[in-house]
C-alpha cells in the first residue's frame, strides 16, 4: 500500500527587506508546503544573483517566485494558483533562468 513519494518541487523566492508581500508569500509557501513537498530557496532581490534571476524571469518587483526554475509570479502570491500549478506535473525542459553559459 506504499506509493512512491512525490519529488519536492523547487521554489525560488526573490525577496527584499521590509516587504509585506514577501512575508505573505512566505506564509503561502509554508501553508502549501504542508500539503506539497517544496524546496524553497530565498534570494535577496538586491543581490547579484537576485537581480540576474529577476531580469531573466521578468520579475518587476518583490516578491518574485520561480517554480522549478521557471517564472511563476511576482507581487502577491496566489495560494490557489500555486496549488493548481503544483497539481500538474513539473515542466521537464530546461528553464532559461539557469542558463549560465559564458559569452
Amino acid at each position: 500500500m506504499s506509493s512512491a513519494p512525490t519529488a519536492a518541487r523547487e521554489v525560488t523566492l526573490l525577496t527584499q527587506a521590509n516587504c509585506t508581500l514577501c512575508d505573505q508569500a512566505k506564509n503561502v509557501l509554508a501553508k502549501v508546503g504542508a500539503d506539497h513537498p517544496l524546496t524553497v530557496t530565498e534570494i535577496d532581490l538586491g543581490s547579484e544573483e537576485g537581480q540576474r534571476l529577476a531580469l531573466l524571469a521578468g520579475v518587476l518587483f518583490a516578491p518574485g517566485v520561480l517554480l522549478d526554475g521557471f517564472p511563476f509570479s511576482y507581487g502577491r502570491l496566489s495560494e490557489r494558483r500555486l496549488r493548481r500549478a503544483l497539481a500538474k506535473p513539473p515542466v521537464t525542459s530546461a528553464p532559461h533562468t539557469s542558463d549560465r553559459s559564458s559569452s
